[in-house]
């Protein structure tokens, strides 16, 4: 295995190992060379999936901070962006399919490290359920649209099929994935392309809507949209951080592949700051667009009518883009079945390093001689989704809306964690430069502080069953339950690997340390 780390901080770790490969990062047998940046920026952005972030999370998100959307989702694009940064400074000193896990491992210390891992394990795995359930959604919605028979869309709510229709959706994307990011690459061009210009259509025919004043809902626009200080409490502002902050995430995924990129360690890191900049004004266009012909209110297509809220682009299609609104149906549907298969990298990788370097099962190490990918990861990452999804459909009234809720803690987690990683790894080298100063000290620890202060103020509200769907077990909200409760269940698992596979723990596979008093190129 080909030792990874700079030339002056191998010889530090050949201090301890001569071989040069037992403390430090190593490769771990994926295929190399794979992607360039257009590549990686497009499977980013199919990651984030913006038509199904969209029209999962504007519901909500109107529903807690109302004519403030705008300005939540530009507020809670700082410490992403932020973040990215953090992102792109580790991923330049030691690039590594396991990202956070691997990071904060040598920042803090393989508990810790552990930790974060399994938050990034959480926050993809739920994402991957969520993903789904909606393409389920949006595929008999089609059906119903092509054969003219509204009764087919009723399907979804039959709890054996839809979760028949999630896991053959699931199963389809492991199978994708598991023949490695070449076929990834050729499905994400065509659908991450084709979800682009639907949204771009609806854009233009919103606005065409509400200007002319055919639509009873429409609303003048108005810049005091942008401005944060409207929303009235703290409360409603962590609440719309939490599902602003989900919309943006996935862009990470550039620096999961960071092993398989052409061009060295510095494409992943350019494609995940990138991707955070298109998503953003993709964003804010449907956005503003979606509030002038709609509006915030409860009747008709209005965004705070209970009946759109989970799922903002079926109710609109239609009355926006008339005999078009097949092709929204279509945008999305493409856009999680995308998303399901390209975030399906994200845990994979991550379940292979964690395995490379002895914090779980060795099997998990396994990689696909033929195809070059985390095989035996891939699978378990599609059996867990697919099974947290069949739980979640049986005990939550709205496992759509309570699984984005969750998700928002587990992203708050592990990114904010990273972030930290990114200060505190760097520490003696933060005030070498004016660059350091800003990349690797003040930026990454704003944004931390920013989604940790997120973290505690949804986990305080999600104790109540009234956040989320109304679900809970025992008196305590479902939301809390999952979010937080995934953690729990992390320090338990990672306990028991500490007594089955103790090396990893001591230090003797990857190794805390600190770089060289250097700037990354």
């Amino acid at each position: 295995m080909t030792q990874l780390t700079r030339p002056s901080a191998r010889k530090t770790a050949e201090a301890h190992d001569p071989a040069g490969t037992e403390h430090g990062i190593s490769g771990k047998g994926l295929k190399t060379g794979q992607l360039g940046l257009l590549a990686v920026v497009v499977l980013g952005i199919s990651s984030v999936a913006p038509a199904y972030s969209l029209t999962s999370s504007l519901g909500p998100a109107v529903n807690a901070v109302g004519l403030q959307l705008p300005a939540i989702f530009i507020v809670a694009f700082i410490p992403m962006i932020l973040v990215a940064f953090a992102y792109r400074e580790l991923n330049a000193d030691s690039p590594d399919s396991g990202t956070t896990f691997t990071w904060a491992t040598k920042a803090f210390g393989p508990f810790i490290g552990w930790m974060g891992g399994w938050g990034l394990l959480a926050a993809n795995i739920i994402v991957l359920s969520n993903l789904a359930g909606v393409a389920v959604d949006f595929f008999y919605l089609f059906l119903a649209q092509v054969f003219g028979n509204p009764d087919l869309a009723d399907l979804t709510s039959n709890k054996a099929l839809n979760i028949a229709t999630c896991l053959a959706f699931v199963a389809l994307a492991v199978w994708v994935s598991y023949r490695g990011l070449h076929a990834t690459k050729l499905v994400q061009y065509a659908m991450v392309g084709f979800q682009v210009v639907v949204l771009g259509v609806f854009i233009v025919m919103a606005l065409t809507h509400a200007s002319s004043g055919d639509t009873p809902t429409a609303i003048a626009f108005s810049w005091d949209w942008f401005d944060p200080t409207k929303i009235s409490s703290f409360e409603q502002f962590a609440a719309g951080m939490s599902l602003a902050v989900f919309v943006y995430w996935g862009w990470d995924v550039c620096l999961t592949v960071n092993e398989e990129t052409k061009g060295g360690k510095g494409t992943a890191g350019k494609a995940g700051t990138t991707t955070a900049i298109a998503v953003l004004g993709l964003y804010v266009a449907v956005i503003v667009a979606t509030m002038m012909v709609a509006g915030v209110g409860g009747d008709g297509i209005g965004l705070n009518n209970p009946d759109n809220q989970s799922n903002i682009f079926a109710a609109l299609a239609s009355p926006v883009m008339g005999p078009l609104a097949i092709l929204m149906s279509l945008a999305v549907l493409a856009g999680t079945a995308s998303s399901l298969q390209s975030t399906m990298a994200s845990p994979a990788r991550s379940l292979l390093a964690m395995g490379h370097y002895g914090a779980l099962p060795q099997k998990f190490s396994t990689v696909s001689k033929r195809f070059g990918s985390p095989g035996f990861a891939t699978i378990m990452a599609g059996a867990i989704s697919g099974g947290f999804y069949a739980i979640m459909k049986v005990v939550s009234e709205n496992v759509l809306n309570d699984t984005i809720l969750a998700l928002g803690l587990m992203i708050c987690f592990y990114y904010g964690m990273t972030a930290f990683a990114c200060a505190w790894y760097f520490r003696h080298s933060v005030f070498s430069s004016v660059r350091n100063f800003f990349m690797r000290l003040l930026f990454p620890v704003i944004g931390g502080v920013v989604l940790t202060l997120v973290f505690i103020q949804t986990a305080v509200d999600s104790w109540s069953p009234s956040f989320g769907s109304g679900s809970e077990i025992f008196g305590v909200g479902l939301v809390f339950i999952i979010g937080v409760g995934i953690l729990v269940l992390g320090a338990v698992v990672m306990v028991i690997m500490a007594r089955t596979r103790p090396g990893f723990f001591r230090g003797e596979t990857l190794r805390k340390d600190t770089p060289a008093l250097v700037v990354p190129e």
